[in-house]
């Protein structure tokens, strides 16, 4: 059985079962998270297609990331789930899909649906097979407990990360993503943080740009304002990549759920790191 270790437990989240559980709580509960931790509605709505979703510390994006999985948890029970992430190291694939055998973290085993995987490589020209890439990144991982603390192991998934983030790539993996998908209870999410490490001010001008894009579902428009106000967005492309593919599938609204910077949380506004939750919608 290949198992993909846990590469940031006790890092960006905890290593104890218990105690990862028990942060999850409290970034639902955080004076900035919704204020509740959600139950999942087994006969919801089911009009979520893609989400936005930082992937810092817990400590840190969690409160904000925690509106998302919310706002999933109330919308029902996807099948599968296709985490799309930066990569932060820059190594292997330009566009690398993990294809094979289970995640693991602290609360349990998630199973890469090898099929939809195997999909999305034959309908990309730039995808390939790579789990070496994905061995030390944490922009999909820190996304797993929160859907297994949902979901248990209900659901399966396919890990991308992608180190090439301009507008071609992003739509060339958007089409695949929708080809693969379609007919499928599934959601696309797209792992990223905003601006880094700039003033707090600075911060929430240039994100409100780039979320404002978002929200008209404009993937040519997000890329145009990342360049042009220089926003420092590790995963536009990932983004990018969500809006082609959730537009091919019907999706039709975006909505921000929550926006905080670092600065929110630590009072120091000096330089900040910005993460917001979006969710992208079909009627």
């Amino acid at each position: 059985m290949d198992i993909r270790r846990p590469a940031v437990a006790g890092a960006f989240y905890p290593e104890s079962p218990e105690v990862v559980r028990q942060e999850i709580e409290t970034c639902f509960r955080h004076r900035l998270g919704p204020g509740a931790v959600p139950k999942v509605e087994a006969s919801g709505p089911r009009q979520v297609l893609g989400s936005v979703s930082p992937h810092a510390g817990y400590a840190f994006s969690g409160p904000a990331a925690s509106h998302g999985f919310s706002a999933l948890a109330g919308d029902g029970c996807p099948d599968l789930f296709v985490i799309v992430g930066p990569n932060h190291r820059g190594l292997g694939a330009h566009v690398a899909v993990g294809a094979r055998g289970y995640w693991e973290t602290p609360l349990g085993r998630s199973q890469v649906d090898e099929v939809v995987a195997q999909e999305i490589i034959a309908n990309s020209g730039l995808a390939e097979q790579d789990e070496w890439s994905h061995l030390l990144e944490h922009s999909v991982e820190v996304q797993l407990p929160f859907l297994q603390y949902l979901y248990g192991e209900r659901f399966r998934f396919v890990p991308i990360i992608l180190a090439d983030q301009d507008l071609e790539t992003a739509r060339d993996l958007g089409r695949s993503l929708a080809v693969a998908l379609q007919g499928k209870n599934a959601v696309i999410i797209a792992s990223t943080d905003f601006t880094h490490y700039e003033q707090q001010r600075t911060a929430e001008q240039n994100d409100a740009l780039a979320m404002a894009a978002i929200v008209h579902l404009d993937e040519a428009l997000l890329a145009k304002v990342v360049r042009q106000r220089a926003i420092s967005m590790c995963g536009v492309g990932p983004v990018m990549a969500m809006l082609v593919a959730a537009k091919l599938l019907g999706a039709s609204r975006a909505e921000i759920l929550k926006y905080v910077t670092s600065g929110d949380l630590t009072g120091d506004k000096r330089s900040v790191v910005g993460y917001a939750s979006l969710s992208v919608t079909k009627q």
